[in-house]
């Protein structure tokens, strides 16, 4: 599968993070290992989801950096430069989540229904596709794309997707491409006749990368310079991702797959809602070994035959 210019070859290469062989992945060995990670992810989620109204109008929650500055992972507001904290005894101090990422594969079946499907399977031309992602904490997702070992771009953030913004809330999940879309063209990826390995660089982060423009700067950029889109990140920052590249992460995967995408997922998805522990887990688990990570970085691999 080769990248195009136009809307849907971006969705399908966010999506392929989930057509992946494991590349320089810290492997999961044992089921009690592998409830560990998953359980580390999902113990973020609330016991209780938001629920939408039955009939309310769909909304999605913006991508685009919060106006107003989030709490820190302890717990405390951040201080504008120049303040002084006022301590809080009573304050319950919260831990720091290791970052942490959840991906659940759909495919669209003879009855055209998305049920779950094995991320390292090999696909076909004619398959198609869509991810469920999901992070357990706040954060900015980017996602760096190589095509038969080529020169690297950046996916994700577009100007074309989510107003250019990169802003993931925790467990509020997203997917890619969107049920919602009007054109079955945007509902689902379709491999096509174009063999290839395409490899992602997936990048979260606690803070926005440094010199990557994102919102409007993106837009703007791309607009008045069509032939520089997709951005290639400078030389600087994809070192910087490539030495990323060795710390340990820990996996853990399903063994479990052909069931249907439930209710609540597309609700929560299509509604920017929350996902609570009674919802289903994601398919694969992928996390920082450490809770002081601001960075994790992975590298996957699309198997497209």
């Amino acid at each position: 599968m080769k990248i195009r210019t136009e809307f849907v070859r971006v969705v399908s290469v966010l999506v392929v993070l989930a057509l992946l062989a494991f590349q320089g992945l810290t492997p999961i060995v044992g089921q009690e290992q592998d409830e560990d990670v998953r359980g580390a992810f999902l113990t973020t989620r609330p016991n209780t989801a938001e629920k939408s109204s039955p009939g309310s109008t769909p909304t999605k929650r913006s991508r685009r950096r919060p106006k107003t500055p989030p709490s820190k992972p302890n717990g405390d507001a951040v201080v504008p430069p120049g303040s002084v904290a006022k301590p809080d005894d009573h304050k319950p101090r919260v831990r720091t989540p290791k970052l942490g990422l959840g991906l659940t594969l759909f495919a669209r079946d003879a009855n055209g229904l998305a049920v779950r499907v094995d991320p390292a399977r090999v696909f076909r031309s004619g398959d198609r596709v869509r991810a469920l992602l999901e992070t357990n904490a706040d954060g900015y997702l980017y996602v760096f794309n190589t095509t038969d070992g080529g020169k690297p771009v950046m996916i994700y953030p577009n100007p074309e997707l989510d107003e250019g913004g990169n802003y993931i809330q925790s467990h509020v999940p997203f997917e890619l491409p969107a049920t919602v879309a009007e054109q079955e063209r945007l509902r689902w990826l379709t491999f096509d006749k174009y063999a290839g390995t395409e490899r992602l660089f997936f990048v979260f982060t606690r803070e926005p990368l440094p010199a990557v423009p994102t919102e409007d700067d993106l837009i703007n950029f791309c607009r008045d310079n069509e032939q520089k889109c997709p951005l290639e990140p400078a030389s600087e920052l994809w070192a910087q991702i490539q030495s990323e590249m060795s710390a340990p992460l820990q996996v853990a995967r399903a063994d479990k797959f052909g069931k249907s995408q439930t209710a609540a997922e597309q609700v929560a998805s299509t509604r920017g809602l929350g996902l609570s522990k009674e919802d289903p887990e994601p398919s694969l688990v992928m996390m920082a070994t450490s809770p002081n990570t601001h960075l994790l970085v992975a590298m996957l691999e699309l198997i497209h035959k």
